[in-house]
């Protein structure tokens, strides 16, 4: 019998990505939308993640998050989905509470105000990025890089592509940041 997988420590990490829809999809009355002008508007660019739904997307944010952490805010559910900007953690890890309200589409029984199953962070808007970063653009560079060893070969965007929050290592986080300056390798 194999030992079991070591568990990724993630304590190191200080970039992530945050997956929002920045088109309109309702869903039992509710709008999932969340744009990077959304984020824009509102009260000091600043707002609660909240949401999450997903026991690792969660964990990420309770365990690992930190204040002054970076993050990519990431536009899915759109034409072209991608990087459109940058964010900052602003509010460590605290209870999400729309896990309590009755009428949120979020709410869950199973949570108590003693016993939080989900948790949120803060972020607040750095600035957009010059351009998308599309992600069949990261798709590219990420079959590169899986035979050159290049820096996004391992990219948790591609591979783990249901997660809404991604850590994202220094490397990767450098080398997406130098394309917003570069034309895009993709047509179109």
């Amino acid at each position: 019998m194999a030992p079991p997988a070591e568990k990724p420590d993630y304590s190191s990490f200080n970039n992530w990505l945050f997956k929002s829809e920045g088109a309109s999809r309702i869903e039992k009355g509710y709008d999932f939308k969340f744009s990077i002008e959304d984020l824009e508007a509102c009260k000091d660019q600043t707002t609660s993640w909240d949401g999450v739904r997903n026991y690792e997307a969660r964990n990420f944010m309770k365990d690992y998050m930190k204040v002054g952490d970076e993050a990519f805010f990431y536009h899915s559910n759109v034409k072209i989905p991608g990087i459109v900007g940058l964010v900052e953690v602003t509010k460590e890890s605290h209870p999400d509470p729309t896990q309590f309200d009755k009428k949120s589409y979020y709410y869950d029984a199973r949570a108590t105000v003693d016993n939080p199953k989900w948790f949120l962070v803060d972020v607040k808007l750095k600035r957009k990025l010059k351009r998308c970063i599309s992600l069949e653009e990261l798709k590219h560079w990420q079959k590169v890089h899986s035979m050159t060893q290049g820096p996004l070969s391992e990219l948790r965007l591609i591979k783990r592509s249901r997660l809404s929050v991604i850590p994202i290592s220094k490397e990767e986080w450098d080398f997406i940041c130098s394309l917003e300056d570069q034309e895009s390798v993709i047509d179109g």
